[in-house]
C-alpha cells in the first residue's frame, strides 16, 4: 500500500505566508524559510508553496525566496505562482523546487502541460484545480478565485491527465479556510475520475477531516495549512492519529 502524504501549504503574498478564507481577508502568518523548515522537522512529506499574487500582478514568482526555502528543506518541494512557461518551470526547478503547480496558464495554453511533462516529467507537473460549487457540480476558477471559467472539474482534471500532468492539487474555493472539512464529494469525484495522485486542499480542520479525506474522498494526498500555522496540530501529530486508525502514513 503506497502510503498517504501529508503536506503542508505556504500561500506566500509579497514574500510573507499568509491565510484567509475563501482566498479573502489575508492574514500574515510567518516567514515562508522559517515554516517550511519547521513543518519539515515536524513531519510533514512536502511542502508546496504557492505565490497566491503572482498571476494576479503579472509577475513570475519570487525566485529568490524559493531558493532560500530549498535550501533548508530535504523533502519535496512544489512551487507554483505565476508559471506560463517552459522557461518559468525551468528557473523554479533550478531553483530548488521538485514540482511545478500551474492554475491560470494551464487553462489558457493547454500546451503548456504537455511541453513541461515532456521537458522534466509528468511528475514534475502539478495543476491546481481551483473548484467552486455550481450546483450538482463543480466549475474551475482561476486567477486566484476571482474568475470563473465556467469549466467543468470533472472533464478538466480528466483533460490535464490526459495532456500529460502527474498530479491535482484539488481546492475547494467553498470550503477554503474554515476548517470544517475537506469537500468530500468533489475529491472524490475528481479521484475516483482520474489515475494521478490527488492532493485534497481547503478545510482541513482536524486530523479526521484528512482521514476522511483518504478513506471517503479517495485522495492520495491531504494539503494542510491553518492548522499548522496555528500550531493546533503538526504534521507528525496529525501523521500519528491517522496512523492509529488504520492510515499507512510515513512516521
Amino acid at each position: 500500500m503506497v502510503a498517504k502524504r501529508i503536506i503542508a501549504c505556504l500561500d506566500v503574498d509579497d514574500g510573507k505566508v499568509v491565510k484567509g478564507v475563501q482566498f479573502q481577508n489575508l492574514q500574515a502568518m510567518g516567514d515562508p524559510v522559517e515554516l517550511a523548515t519547521r513543518y519539515g522537522q515536524e513531519g510533514a512529506d512536502e511542502i508546496t508553496f504557492l505565490d497566491i499574487s503572482a498571476t494576479i500582478e503579472g509577475r513570475k514568482t519570487l525566485i529568490e525566496t524559493v531558493e532560500r526555502t530549498a535550501k533548508n528543506l530535504f523533502i519535496p518541494l512544489t512551487v507554483g505562482g505565476g508559471v506560463k512557461t517552459v522557461d518559468d518551470a525551468r528557473r523554479l526547478l533550478r531553483a530548488g523546487a521538485d514540482k511545478v503547480s500551474i492554475n491560470t496558464a494551464a487553462v489558457e495554453n493547454r500546451n503548456i502541460i504537455t511541453a513541461i511533462a515532456r521537458e522534466y516529467g509528468a511528475q514534475c507537473v502539478v495543476i491546481a484545480i481551483d473548484a467552486k460549487s455550481n450546483g450538482p457540480d463543480w466549475t474551475v476558477v482561476t486567477h486566484a478565485g476571482r474568475k470563473d471559467t465556467g469549466m467543468n472539474v470533472i472533464e478538466w482534471a480528466r483533460t490535464v491527465e490526459r495532456l500529460g500532468a502527474g498530479e491535482i492539487l484539488l481546492t475547494s474555493i467553498d470550503s477554503d479556510g474554515k476548517r470544517q472539512g475537506y469537500d468530500l464529494k468533489l475529491t472524490r469525484r475528481v479521484a475516483d475520475a482520474t489515475h494521478i495522485p490527488v492532493v485534497a486542499s481547503g478545510g482541513a480542520g482536524s486530523s479526521d477531516d484528512a482521514f476522511k479525506a483518504f478513506t471517503e474522498g479517495h485522495a492520495d494526498a491531504a494539503l494542510v495549512a491553518s492548522l499548522f500555522h496555528t500550531g493546533q496540530e503538526t504534521p507528525n501529530s496529525m501523521k500519528a492519529a491517522l496512523r492509529a486508525k488504520g492510515i499507512e502514513v510515513r512516521l
